[in-house]
C-alpha cells in the first residue's frame, strides 16, 4: 500500500513536541512531499534553540516513517525561522564604499555553487522565479541559500514571509533568517519596510560585497542571488568579484521582453559568466472558470531564442493568479503541494540533472 500524504501527517501528529502538544499541532511541518516512497519535510522551529530542542523529537519522526511499509527514504530538514532570543540587533552599516579585493573572482566559503537569476528588465517575474527555484532545490534535499541583491527594490521578504531583523551579536557577521528550509539575506531586513535606499554605485556595491562576505551563510550546496533588472553595478560588481557557477535568464515569450533578455545574455557574455539556461515565464494562462488557455504575452519566444543561441532552454513557467497570492501572502507556490507548483519542481530537478554547472 503506498504511503500517502495523509498518512505522514497523521505519523507526525504523534510525535511529542517537548513543549507539549505535537510536530503537526504546533504547525511545524513545512514543504512536506511524498514521491516514489521517499518523504521529504522541513521542521520549522520559531528560534534556534527550540530546534536544538526537537533533536529527539525529529530523530523519533525518521524512526516511525522509516518503519512504514512502503517507505524507501527518509528525508528531514531542522530549520529555525528567527534567530536566537538573545542575538543583539545588527550594529553594522550596510552600504559602504566596497574594500579593495586582490586577484580575480573570489570564492565564498562554504558554498559549493552560486547561480545567479536575472533578467533584461522588470516585470518579468524574475523574483518570484528566484523564491521558487530556491524553495523548489530544498524541497529535493538541497542546501539552499537566497539573497536578494535588488538593493533598490528588495522584495524577498515580502515573498518568503520573513520580517525579522537579521542579528549580528559581533556587529560584523550577519546572522540570516530562515524560511521554508532556505537561508535568506536581503538589505530588506536592514530597513524599515517604507524606506528608500538612496544610495550612488558604490555605496551599492560596497553593499552587495557586504551581504556576500559578512553573511553566515554557513554550509550551501547552493546560493541562488535574485538579481535587480537590466545590466548595471550589481551585476558587474557580482560577476567580476565572485566566482558564478553561472546564471539563468528569465523572460516572457514577447518581443519587448526578449530584445532585454538579450541584452543581458550580451552581458553575461562580456563578463564571461556561464549562463545555464533560459526561463520562459508567464508562458501560458488557464482560465480557472473554463479551462481555456491562453497565451496572454505570446508562446515559444525564449525557446526559440535559446535554440537560436544554442542555450539551454529550462522550461515554462505560468501566470497564474495563485502564484501571485502566494508570493503576497509570504507562503511561495513551491512550497505547497497544488499542481502549481510542478513546474518549479521540474526546473529544480532539470538544474540538479544537469549538475548546476
Amino acid at each position: 500500500m503506498a504511503v500517502d500524504r495523509d498518512h505522514v501527517m497523521r505519523v507526525l501528529a504523534g510525535v511529542a513536541h517537548p513543549g507539549g502538544g505535537d510536530l503537526v499541532s504546533r504547525d511545524l511541518i513545512r514543504a512536506l512531499t511524498v514521491e516514489a516512497g521517499v518523504v521529504r519535510f522541513v521542521i520549522e522551529a520559531p528560534t534556534p534553540d527550540e530546534a536544538r530542542a526537537l533533536g529527539p523529537a525529529q530523530a523519533e519522526a525518521e524512526a516511525r516513517l522509516k518503519a512504514l511499509p512502503g517507505v524507501t527514504s527518509v528525508q528531514v530538514v531542522m530549520t529555525a525561522h528567527g534567530p536566537a532570543a538573545k542575538a543583539a540587533p545588527p550594529t553594522l552599516k550596510i552600504g559602504q564604499h566596497p574594500t579593495p579585493q586582490a586577484g580575480g573572482p573570489q570564492r565564498i566559503s562554504g558554498i559549493d555553487r552560486i547561480i545567479a537569476v536575472a533578467s533584461g528588465k522588470g516585470g518579468v517575474g524574475k523574483s518570484t522565479v528566484a523564491s521558487n527555484l530556491a524553495v523548489a532545490l530544498a524541497r529535493r534535499g538541497r542546501r539552499v541559500g537566497l539573497l536578494d541583491a535588488d538593493i533598490y527594490g528588495p522584495s524577498q521578504p515580502k515573498m518568503m514571509g520573513v520580517s525579522k531583523r537579521p542579528a549580528s551579536p559581533d556587529g560584523k557577521i550577519i546572522e540570516p533568517l530562515i524560511a521554508y528550509g532556505v537561508t535568506m539575506m536581503s538589505i530588506g531586513l536592514m530597513l524599515k519596510e517604507d524606506e528608500a535606499v538612496v544610495w550612488r554605485g558604490p555605496m551599492l556595491m560596497g553593499a552587495l560585497q557586504q551581504l556576500l562576505g559578512q553573511v553566515a551563510w554557513g554550509k550551501l550546496d547552493v546560493l541562488i542571488i535574485d538579481l535587480p533588472p537590466g545590466t548595471g553595478d550589481v551585476q558587474l560588481t557580482l560577476c567580476q568579484r565572485t566566482q558564478l557557477t553561472g546564471a539563468i535568464v528569465v523572460s516572457t515569450p514577447q518581443d519587448v521582453a526578449l530584445l532585454d533578455a538579450r541584452k543581458a545574455l550580451d552581458m553575461f557574455s562580456k563578463l564571461k559568466t556561464p549562463v545555464l539556461g533560459l526561463v520562459e515565464n508567464m508562458s501560458t494562462y488557464i482560465c480557472p472558470n473554463c479551462g481555456h488557455e491562453a497565451h496572454i504575452f505570446g508562446h515559444g519566444g525564449v525557446a526559440a531564442e535559446a535554440r537560436k543561441l544554442d542555450l539551454p532552454f529550462l522550461g515554462e513557467l505560468p501566470l497564474a493568479l495563485d502564484v501571485r497570492v502566494a508570493g503576497d501572502s509570504g507562503t511561495p507556490i513551491a512550497a505547497t503541494d497544488g499542481p502549481l507548483a510542478a513546474p518549479y519542481l521540474a526546473l529544480a530537478d532539470r538544474l540538479i540533472a544537469g549538475g548546476m554547472s
